[in-house]
């Protein structure tokens, strides 16, 4: 499926972009953007029929059109996902990857395109807020490899009853549902769709945004890119701000949220 003009684009299911390609011209440079494997609702996960959806593979392809890159969804399990851009086997992380001082050590950004707060979600029946106070004697959840693992371990882990890391956001979902766990920490979009959920909504509440740790938490989101490749890293942020001005950004964005996860 190739797409001729971004008056096309809103709107489409990324068909081709399930497939694996997605086609923005005969002469357009091959990108091969990595995904998270995983399943990270709303922003990347598959539907019954195994196409990639959500808002981050929709705003992959407006980029991609944008910048004139041919680019290829090539999904990574999470904690491999920065050597396999340092190896070259892709050439582009997409997986909401938050620019970070150790990240930006071993791997380059473009500009952030989105910035949404990091929350505390805990049970309905414990009094606790987002404050390494309310933590005591609590078990937390934590997906591992993630920013929230390492501010965890830095602002709660002293007064936490203990920590529970998951190789996947669901997962620690599930068992704060179960109740093995009592809170767990994640993006708040990330967890929207859970907190919305009949089990979410049953068991579970947002306690609190956590405190900005920018050497942890960071600026926001952005692609990640291989170190030296300053044409694609331009090309990226060229797109990102096009999409901002033109409108593009916002009609994807209101498809998935009633607010700009653009954020500050």
């Amino acid at each position: 499926m190739t797409f001729l003009s971004k008056a096309g684009l809103i709107g489409v299911t990324f068909s081709a972009m399930a497939m694996g390609v997605m086609a923005a011209g005969a002469q357009a440079d091959t990108v091969k953007v990595g995904l998270a494997a995983e399943p990270y609702p709303p922003f990347a996960y598959t539907d019954a029929s195994g196409k990639w959806q959500g808002w981050e593979v929709d705003m992959m392809g407006a980029i991609c059109l944008e910048a004139k890159l041919e680019c290829e969804i090539t999904p990574i399990s999470w904690d491999g996902i920065i050597p396999a851009l340092q190896s070259k086997k892709i050439d582009m992380i997409m997986a909401s990857l938050s620019i970070t001082p150790d990240r930006l050590k071993v791997i380059d950004f473009s500009d952030k395109y989105y910035n949404t707060p990091a929350v505390i979600v805990g049970d309905k029946r414990l009094e606790m807020d987002a404050t390494a106070a309310s933590m005591e004697n609590k078990i937390l959840g934590v997906q591992s490899g993630t920013i929230h693992r390492k501010y965890i371990q830095k602002h709660f882990a002293d007064t936490a009853d203990s920590v529970k890391e998951y190789q996947t956001q669901d997962e620690a979902n599930q068992d704060l549902v179960a109740g093995r766990i009592d809170a767990l920490q994640a993006d708040s979009i990330a967890m929207m769709d859970f907190i919305n959920s009949p089990q979410g909504q049953a068991c579970c509440e947002v306690k609190g945004e956590v405190a900005q740790d920018l050497e942890i938490l960071g600026p926001g989101v952005g692609a990640g890119i291989r170190k030296g490749d300053d044409k694609l890293r331009a090309a990226v942020n060229e797109a990102i701000l096009a999409l901002r001005d033109s409108g593009q950004y916002q009609e994807i964005s209101a498809k998935y949220f009633s607010f700009d996860p653009y954020g500050q």
